[in-house]
């Protein structure tokens, strides 16, 4: 159906009247008022069913056919009934008749038409992804231009700094063209010791004004290339970053940054904690993979810190990276898209790093990012000044909006609780009637974003994320919108390891409490069903049904608190590269590996290859025809499994090892956007999967915590009562 949908479209556009003005003026308002009907014609409830069944069924016809309009046209559906729902919900359902009831219903209706705007705002951004590609350089070099790479650092570990320097010093680039630059805001005399060894540029300062951006900002003073790149210090360049990147900046005069996706070769929080990692698209995904290229299309592409080029003379003009927020990145897009220039991206994995390993962590970073949209949206509100098209203004909104989510999650959390535990009718319209509007407009934004995200994003999971973090942003953002000046930027460490497993009380605390609240309504609503007289039986069964799914959003909440182990420093990157072994004894072995990092490979060999354990072995790895050697030991063997541990690599070795493993964008390339598309039943499965371990661990380490008190109880020594205290 959709082949022929684009088919009537180019017929459409080939006809000769539609390129008159006049034709396009009516046909324009005919469709507005035709939209305007659907949305607002009053229907009894037999009407609604009809017709709400009949355009689902059109929806799931169109989700099952292949080319680009038939997303829009279920973006049509969806808008369709959602305006037609709040619609009825304005008009028929707020003739509240007590205090308690309209505090609730309005409160309700407040989230609604806030999760109504996010949806119709990501519509918008996301309905046709420009899906840029790279453009080609110059076949001879000389005419390339020149480039600084900066790598700011400020309190990371060495070992997670070098892959990037290692990898960055060998970017495909003319050496005389390209100077690499340590910006080190920790001032650490081994950092120095290190780029003097590797001959890299090493720049300090003797304030940390402005953090991220100060330091940057810092070290455009001292350089003078015409580009610059910048990465994070734990995302680790590919060699073909630079030539991927360029081509465009040389075609478009006017381009001043270009970005390409975070890519992450280590699980975060949630993936390594549901055992998700590369299963389940993480939470980053859907922004690198649909939403940037969204924004591309609208000249609106965000700056995300890391793994971008700027052109230095744009960046110059504008005063550098922002410092007026902590979000300095994005904020930095801002600036110079109302100086009239470009933004692009490229949605081509060319660097990876490394994710936050606790979820305490990766709160804190969120609670930076919602900080400052907040503060964007009050010292540079995108609606408001100079130099915005509609596109790009309506994209940077729905970018600080989003992290306004957290007051509206929690209501949706607790509302029917409003009705289950106080009694309050949130809805003065009967339960059928709440049944044909509400189910439309919630089947078709879940259908719809499905189909238009199901590389990237998993139905139910964005509930789980919102869930997780919605108490800790919420003070931050609402905080930083009435005082821009609050808050600080805060650096999300990296590198670190979990001894042991443990389950986080503090941060699970308001799921807990959620989770409790829910059980609790739902057991009173249960409870009316049998021992009422005369209950109101669907309003109580439409609201156990909510709290049924909060319970499963609260305690799969609960699960992602529970931090397993990790003890490597050096996390594995599972791929398969061509590897040969060769022996003291002068013979090789051919064999591939599974996976590598930093400190060692794991290697498929045959079953039956004798391979001695603790002796000094040569690896070679192989990109096109070039091989890198180097020494290891073997560390262990399980069957055709082979682990090795490099042996005593010097720098060139070291930066050589880098070069065939990290600044391989073929191994980033594969993994990107590779997850099995969405689809809701197995998706709702997993998560119902996740809540039951969340119930789990959460028995259990009351179990264990019970277990502990009455332990420590029994130990202390009882204090014999006497008249002195």
């Amino acid at each position: 159906m959709s082949a022929r949908l684009d088919d009537w479209s180019a017929v459409l556009l080939r006809w000769s009247g539609w390129h008159r003005p006049v034709v396009r003026v009516i046909t324009v308002v005919l469709a507005a008022l035709l939209f305007a009907l659907a949305v607002t014609v009053p229907l009894e409830l037999g009407q609604q069913a009809v017709f709400a069944a009949a355009c689902f069924g059109l929806a799931l016809v169109l989700s099952t056919t292949v080319g680009r309009l038939a997303p829009l046209a279920m973006i049509v559906l969806s808008v369709t009934a959602s305006l037609r729902y709040m619609y009825w919900r304005l008009t028929s359902t707020v003739g509240f008749e007590n205090l308690l009831d309209a505090f609730f219903g309005f409160g309700l209706v407040a989230a609604e038409l806030y999760a109504l705007v996010v949806l119709l705002l990501g519509y918008f951004q996301t309905a046709w992804p420009l899906e840029r590609k790279p453009a080609p350089m110059p076949p001879d070099p000389a005419m390339w231009p020149t480039v600084d790479v900066f790598i700011p650092t400020y309190n990371e570990p060495l070992d997670v700094v070098r892959q990037t320097v290692y990898t960055a010093i060998g970017l495909d680039w003319p050496a005389d063209k390209l100077k690499v630059f340590v910006l080190d805001d920790g001032k650490r005399p081994e950092f120095r010791a290190f780029c003097e060894e590797l001959g890299v540029g090493y720049v300090t300062r003797d304030n940390n004004a402005h953090a991220k951006a100060g330091n940057i900002n810092h070290a455009l003073e001292l350089t003078s290339g015409e580009y610059v790149a910048i990465f994070d210090c734990d995302h680790v360049p590919t060699r073909s970053f630079l030539q991927i990147c360029m081509g465009w900046f040389l075609r478009d005069p006017k381009l001043a940054m270009l970005q390409t996706p975070h890519f992450f070769f280590s699980p975060d929080p949630f993936e390594k904690n549901l055992d998700t990692f590369r299963v389940v698209p993480n939470e980053g995904e859907l922004f690198y993979g649909l939403v940037q290229d969204g924004n591309d299309l609208w000249n609106a592409t965000f700056f995300c810190g890391s793994c971008a080029m700027i052109r230095r003379g744009p960046l110059m003009e504008i005063g550098g990276v922002a410092v007026e927020t902590v979000t300095e990145d994005a904020h930095t897009a801002l600036k110079l898209n109302r100086r009239g220039y470009n933004t692009a991206y490229l949605a081509i994995p060319q660097a990876a790093g490394l994710a936050t390993e606790s979820l305490a962590r990766h709160v804190g970073q969120r609670i930076r990012w919602a900080r400052g949209m907040a503060q964007i949206c009050r010292v540079d509100n995108p609606l408001l000044g100079p130099g915005l098209t509609l596109g790009q203004r309506l994209c940077y909104l729905n970018a600080m909006l989003h992290f306004f989510y957290g007051l509206p999650r929690l209501i949706f959390l607790t509302a029917p609780l409003a009705y289950l535990l106080l009694g309050a009718h949130v809805f003065q319209a009967t339960a059928l009637m709440i049944t044909a509007y509400a189910v439309p407009h919630i089947f078709h934004a879940s259908l719809t974003n499905s189909r238009m995200q199901g590389r990237f994003r998993h139905s139910f999971w964005n509930e789980v994320y919102e869930s997780v973090l919605a108490w800790y942003i919420l003070r931050p953002a609402l905080v930083a919108f009435v005082n821009p000046k609050a808050g600080k930027f805060n650096v999300t460490d990296k590198g670190g390891v979990t001894e042991e497993g443990y389950f986080d009380w503090d941060m699970a605390r308001p799921y807990i409490v959620l989770l409790v609240l829910n059980l609790a309504g739902f057991l009173v609503g249960a409870g009316r069903l049998v021992f009422q007289e005369s209950p109101d039986v669907a309003t109580v069964l439409i609201n156990l049904a909510w709290t049924v799914y909060n319970l499963i959003m609260t305690s799969a909440a609960v699960a992602v608190a529970g931090e397993t182990r990790q003890v490597r420093r050096s996390p594995r990157v599972a791929t398969a590269l061509p590897a040969s072994l060769m022996f003291g004894n002068g013979k090789t072995l051919a064999c591939q590996t599974i996976d590598f990092s930093q400190t060692g490979l794991g290697l498929r060999v045959p079953a039956d290859a004798d391979v001695p354990m603790d002796e000094l072995l040569h690896v070679s790895l192989y990109r096109g025809t070039e091989e890198g050697i180097f020494p290891a030991t073997a560390a262990f063997r399980r069957g055709d499994h082979l682990g090795l541990q490099f042996k005593d690599l010097n720098v060139q070795q070291e930066v050589e090892l880098a070069q065939m493993t990290f600044a391989r964008a073929d191994t980033w390339a594969q993994a990107w956007g590779s997850h099995e598309r969405d689809s809701l039943p197995t998706a709702f499965a997993e998560i119902l999967r996740i809540a039951v371990k969340g119930f789990w661990d959460l028995a259990r380490s009351t179990g264990r915590l019970a277990l502990f008190w009455r332990r420590d109880r029994r130990a202390i020594p009882s204090i014999p009562e006497t008249g002195d205290q």
